[in-house]
């Protein structure tokens, strides 16, 4: 048994710990190793992974769902939204935090990108919270873990690139997403409630003397304007998915179009907004294709140097049950989350395990979404913890990392119960995609 290509990671590592930019170290990684087994030939090896890739019509996808969300953006749609969700809030325990869930949900299937929800729902969500002196700690958990939702809610950046590289339909993928999706925004904002009932300091119900209460109609109107277009553009975008009238590429077109049309009718339309949504999906689109190319390069040396037969070997040699192999698997991304982002640990993990949970008769739809709840864990998980470094740059400093580090440990319990659910459930994943799609 040749050892070979797992000398890749420890190649990989140490240039990702020097700081060289994950893409290259990849490529780099990839060329070293691919000239040492292919020699000349690895040209030809490369040019085939940048054909696949260019070529690859789902990746279409990835650009739309950017532009999407860029224009969203502009469109001050989180704040409409934000403004919508606290009217209706406000009066309950945890009313701000319940209504910031509520708003992550709705923005995160309105943009599909991670980080995006976290950074715009922060800037809007912190300052009030800190005016009706909300528990930091409950407060930075519930921004961290709700701007995370972008990873299970559909659209999801990350299901059209884990798609491919699974070998399983985008379109199983989304529908399979979308309960244990909601599940976890569910039990969020259960947690939430039941803390701020057993503890009221910790999320003050405001009070009619500190806010009036506006009439019915007025708050049936700003409701309806804040929420009712993006909730059409969502519902056309998953509906076409769903009733199989469109692929999901398809779908990102019309929700891209859709964005552009919510921007006019919004009055933030202007010739600068697009252009700066143009430069910013040219940024993103470029940084996720060129880590894509490098991953794609990196496990095509892996698996031409006989990397999947010495992982099926390792496998075999443990003498491990399937669900002590599953268990392994993701705890391994588990920790990848810990120090990579998402596309590295997604590239090199998921072309190499998918086949093996698959022989172990595990469905790769289930193990796809159980691997996307990991990822998300391991997005709030200190010490690395992404979530918290992109909010302690759009926090007070009076709000510290300690405070913060332990606001989200209670929103980790509540996602490792989700996996848990989804696990004993696998229809919880299986059954809409099967019902809609028939796969």
């Amino acid at each position: 048994m040749s050892l070979f290509p797992l000398y890749m990671f420890p190649l990989l590592f140490a240039l990702l710990l020097v700081g060289v930019p994950v893409a290259f170290a990849m490529m780099f990684t990839a060329t070293v190793f691919g000239y040492m087994v292919f020699d000349q030939a690895l040209i030809h090896q490369f040019i085939e992974k940048i054909s696949d890739v260019a070529s690859n019509y789902v990746l279409a996808a990835v650009t739309l769902f950017v532009f999407m969300g860029s224009m969203l953006e502009r469109a001050g749609i989180a704040k409409r939204l934000f403004e919508a969700m606290h009217l209706w809030t406000r009066r309950v325990p945890g009313g701000l935090a319940l209504g910031t869930i509520l708003m992550c949900i709705v923005f995160a299937a309105s943009t599909g990108v991670i980080g995006a929800t976290e950074v715009v729902v922060g800037l809007l969500a912190v300052p009030i919270m800190m005016k009706y002196k909300y528990d930091n700690g409950l407060m930075a958990g519930t921004i961290c873990a709700g701007g995370s939702l972008g990873t299970m809610i559909p659209p999801s950046v990350v299901v059209v690139i884990m798609g491919p590289l699974a070998d399983v339909s985008v379109g199983d993928l989304l529908l399979g997403m979308i309960f244990p999706g909601l599940i976890m925004a569910g039990l969020y904002m259960a947690y939430i409630v039941i803390r701020c009932i057993i503890q009221p300091s910790a999320g003050p119900v405001i009070h009619a003397d500190e806010e009036p209460e506006l009439p019915l109609s007025e708050k049936l109107r700003i409701t309806v304007t804040a929420l009712v277009p993006p909730m059409l553009m969502v519902c056309a975008v998953l509906g076409s998915i769903m009733l199989g009238l469109a692929s999901p590429t398809e779908a990102a077109a019309l929700g891209a179009a859709g964005a552009v049309l919510l921007t006019i009718f919004y009055g933030e339309f202007s010739l600068t907004v697009l252009h700066e949504a143009f430069l910013k999906t040219l940024r993103i689109t470029a940084m996720i294709m060129t880590i894509l190319l490098a991953g794609s390069m990196l496990t095509g040396i892996f698996i031409g140097s006989g990397g999947v037969i010495l992982t099926e070997e390792l496998v075999g040699a443990s003498n491990l049950s399937p669900w002590g192999l599953l268990g392994i698997v993701l705890l391994l991304a588990f920790i990848g989350g810990a120090f990579l982002d998402w596309i590295s640990v997604i590239l090199i993990m998921i072309p190499m395990f998918t086949p093996i949970m698959v022989n172990m008769g595990f469905d790769p739809v289930w193990f796809c979404i159980l691997f996307l709840i990991v990822i998300q864990t391991s997005y709030l998980t200190p010490p690395m913890a992404p979530a918290i470094f992109y909010l302690r740059g759009i926090t007070p400093k009076s709000v510290t990392t300690v405070q913060m580090y332990k606001g989200v440990l209670p929103f980790i319990g509540l996602q490792i119960l989700t996996l848990g659910l989804i696990m004993y459930f696998p229809n919880l994943v299986l059954w809409l995609p099967d019902q809609l799609l028939g796969f």
